[in-house]
């Protein structure tokens, strides 16, 4: 599963500890019997780690994974096309850091810092953490996926030349990762945990649909999400976020099986002005 599938059922396993809190909580696929693990899972004290699990114990199974997501409707989606459970909407889910990942944190946005004060003769108004990029883009299935995702490299290029000026923007850090001019991309490797800690630290995440958006509300971050036309804000966003969606008979397509022209439509369609004054608005509350 995906980091941001696995943010979203944290707030779910919260209310179901509550009503068993005798019993070890532990996700994963009921009918292949296998337990998952995730690092968002790390430290939540309603989860019981793998490597703790006691079988002689009551057990309390969510049967959470792959095939089994609640905000797709599988009996009408299709290896071209996911349909969305529209019933559906997502709570902020719950993320615990660690005091060595809020310390490597608050090196990296130091460092940050001293980039933006050794260019700049005067101070930036806000950090806005950034990520226009997904880690799962291995195969065809994930690169039409995130393609049709995507709000396109010359976009949000054009959006950062203009919030550079004055904003600090750092950067989330993967291979996978473009680089943009003007944004701060540490030399020091960290991971997710320790990006979601670094935005913890800003004023914004910007960026689109994805774990990161998921992280921003469970961290209770304003947040400016593109979804453009692919998904609705309504199954996988938040309300405390400024979503950006493509609002057309076609949308919400989810075309997983081949590159969707309607989503080249909504990259087209939604201009960096419109999203630069979302930015500047929320920033400015």
């Amino acid at each position: 599963m995906g980091l941001g599938d696995d943010l979203m059922i944290t707030e779910f396993v919260e209310q179901e500890k509550k009503k068993h809190p005798n019993k070890q909580i532990v996700i994963g696929n009921l009918k292949e019997k296998i337990i998952y693990d995730s690092l968002i899972y790390k430290n939540n004290p309603n989860i019981t780690p793998i490597n703790k699990v006691n079988r002689d114990k009551p057990i309390h199974f969510i049967n959470y994974h792959n095939r089994n997501r609640p905000y797709i409707d599988y009996h009408n989606s299709n290896n071209n096309n996911w349909k969305w459970n529209m019933k559906f909407s997502p709570a902020p889910g719950k993320l615990y850091l660690e005091e060595n990942e809020k310390t490597k944190a608050n090196k990296i946005l130091n460092e940050a810092k001293d980039y933006w004060n050794k260019k700049n003769s005067s101070n930036f108004k806000a950090i806005i953490f950034f990520e226009s990029t997904s880690t799962k883009i291995e195969n065809s299935f994930y690169f039409n996926k995130m393609k049709n995702k995507d709000w396109g490299e010359h976009n949000w290029k054009e959006l950062i030349y203009k919030l550079k000026k004055d904003y600090l923007i750092i950067q989330s850090k993967h291979e996978k990762s473009k680089k943009y001019e003007g944004v701060y991309y540490s030399s020091i490797d960290f991971d997710f945990r320790t990006a979601c800690a670094i935005m913890n630290k800003c004023e914004l995440f910007l960026g689109p649909e994805g774990g990161f958006g998921h992280a921003a509300a469970a961290l209770e971050k304003k947040a400016v999400v593109y979804f453009g036309g692919w998904i609705h804000p309504k199954v996988t966003g938040y309300k405390s976020h400024e979503n950006i969606y493509f609002d057309h008979p076609k949308s919400p397509c989810g075309s997983v099986g081949y590159i969707c022209d309607h989503c080249e439509e909504a990259r087209k369609s939604i201009n960096v002005d419109y999203i630069y004054d979302k930015v500047i608005s929320i920033l400015s509350i």
